[in-house]
């Protein structure tokens, strides 16, 4: 044996107790933290001891409560234990029935580190490691280590994948120049004025309705009843200071300042949202990924490897579309490290930007002049049918004597002609090695689905499509949580054959 080998470090062992690791301390601070949300399971038992008269005990129950979730934490902790070895991760969980878990390094397909704001304050992170196995309970995370500790661990089976890829000195030499060549390169990050920008698009209505449900359940603390939307309850509060009568004299002024209000609150929450959900955005191109970072409380770092993207998706507005913003997203085979069906890797850019990014998965946009082919206006008729009954169902209401009932054949019209208008924005295209979906014209979306990805191809009749010689073609690609489907409706049923002869052709070669 040399002296380098005696001097070597001997690698980790199971049954070598000191090479065995523990979360964090700090997963008991984390544990205080989430009894706030675990402690609404609690409330029935406080309620139902205030009903019976037993006030007494509530106190002496929550500090029951409160112990025992801290017991229960300490000793999940005391249970808990993982090792790195050298080719694999083991982890050992469970108070009462043990759980042993070994993880080839192998499997995993990236390692995430995700991290709150409790978390960020106490420099640690929770780290998750993705292994293609589809599904959750597949999967294994640590909920806190020391942020250091986790990047080093990501390096660990960076390195390690990296290594056990090249088998002879000539694949070595192309990974290593691969790896120059797209190592760690920044593709795009978000500055605070897009982030503005982007808020602003991101109108909200759903703000409004917290708004609303806020003042109902503070409506019992406020010393007077009030309400926003009531102009009678605006006329009280104006008759207290003598403004009453310039209050009635201008209620359009009253209706000016209440839309303006509505609609602060709805950009307000779009900005907030934008800028809690994507701040600091960066992402990067490295050898095997796209490596994306993102948020302002809570830090999340995830990857989505190149190889196993399916697709790409662009979406937008009507009115972003006007000024050239989109948003792209990424079907993949790997999971997001929050649970999004498609990752999104641009949240807010230029088409010019965009581009760049779908360069390093080897997917392009349609040039300007391409041919679009637009499918049959016979898919208006689900929204004919609709309109169809609401103009019966108001003229009946008429006919009864309800006034109101004349809104239906308005409606109906509306209805009618949405459907008609939007048959010109389905529309698809075959590029050669890719199909390309269009379709939708309040939020536009282009779909850009490589042949290669294509899991199965379904061809679709019926009884209205049959007769005038058409079909439907979905698209089985796998990503996501399951296998999700993309669709060109109502086209000939020889072009559908066609195209889906020469996507199982090119699925075969693949």
């Amino acid at each position: 044996m040399s002296d380098a080998a005696a001097a070597a470090p001997a690698a980790p062992t199971i049954d070598d107790d000191a090479n065995w690791q523990r979360l964090h301390p700090a997963t008991l601070a984390l544990a205080i933290v989430k009894l706030g949300p675990r402690s609404v399971n609690f409330l029935p038992a406080v309620a139902a001891l205030g009903f019976t008269g037993n006030w007494v005990w509530i106190v002496p129950a929550l500090l029951a409560f409160l112990l025992i979730s801290l017991v229960a934490a300490w000793l999940h902790w005391l249970r808990f234990r993982f090792l790195v070895g050298d080719d694999e991760i083991v982890i050992e969980s469970g108070v009462l029935s043990r759980q042993h878990r070994t993880i080839p390094f192998d499997r995993i397909q990236d390692v995430s580190i995700e991290q709150g704001l409790v978390s960020r304050a106490l420099g640690i992170a929770k780290v998750g490691f993705e292994t293609g196995a589809g599904g959750k309970e597949n999967d294994a995370d640590l909920d806190a280590i020391a942020l250091d500790a986790a990047q080093a661990l990501r390096t660990t089976i960076r390195a390690h994948r990296s290594d056990a890829m090249p088998t002879t000195a000539a694949a070595a030499s192309d990974a290593t120049e691969t790896a120059a060549e797209h190592g760690d390169r920044l593709l795009f990050a978000m500055t605070p004025r897009q982030l503005l920008l982007a808020g602003l698009f991101n109108f909200s209505l759903a703000a409004l309705a917290v708004v609303g449900a806020a003042m109902q359940f503070f409506d019992d603390f406020l010393p007077f009843d009030f309400n926003i939307f009531s102009i009678r309850d605006w006329t009280g509060l104006a008759e207290r200071y003598g403004l009453e009568q310039w209050v009635v004299a201008h209620r359009w002024v009253a209706a000016i300042g209440a839309a303006l209000s509505l609609l602060l609150i709805g950009f307000a929450s779009g900005i907030v949202t934008m800028f809690f959900a994507n701040w600091d955005f960066r992402l990067t191109r490295e050898p095997r990924a796209l490596r994306r970072t993102r948020g302002l409380t809570t830090r999340t770092d995830v990857a989505v490897p190149v190889k196993r993207v399916q697709a790409a998706i662009l979406l937008t507005g009507w009115f972003r579309r006007l000024f050239g913003w989109h948003e792209l997203r990424l079907q993949s085979l790997a999971s997001d490290g929050e649970k999004e069906r498609d990752h999104q890797v641009v949240p807010f850019a230029k088409l010019d930007d965009i581009d760049l990014v779908l360069a390093e998965v080897a997917i392009a946009r349609p040039a300007p002049d391409v041919a679009w082919q637009q499918s049959h206006s016979v898919i208006a008729l689900g929204g004919l049918v609709g309109a169809l009954a609401a103009s019966t169902g108001g003229l009946v209401a008429v006919a009864f004597g309800q006034a109101l009932g004349w809104f239906g054949p308005v409606v109906g019209l509306a209805i009618g002609a949405a459907a008609l208008f939007g048959v010109r924005f389905h529309r698809w295209t075959d590029l050669g090695e890719q199909v390309a979906i269009r379709r939708g014209f309040w939020k536009p979306r282009l779909t850009l689905l490589p042949h290669a990805s294509v899991q199965s191809v379904d061809l679709k009749s019926d009884f209205i499509l049959r007769p005038l010689g058409l079909a439907t073609l979905v698209f089985g690609v796998p990503g996501g949580s399951s296998l999700a489907s993309h669709e060109i409706p109502a086209i000939p049923l020889a072009t559908a054959r066609d195209l889906r002869d020469r996507i199982l052709t090119a699925r075969a070669r693949a």
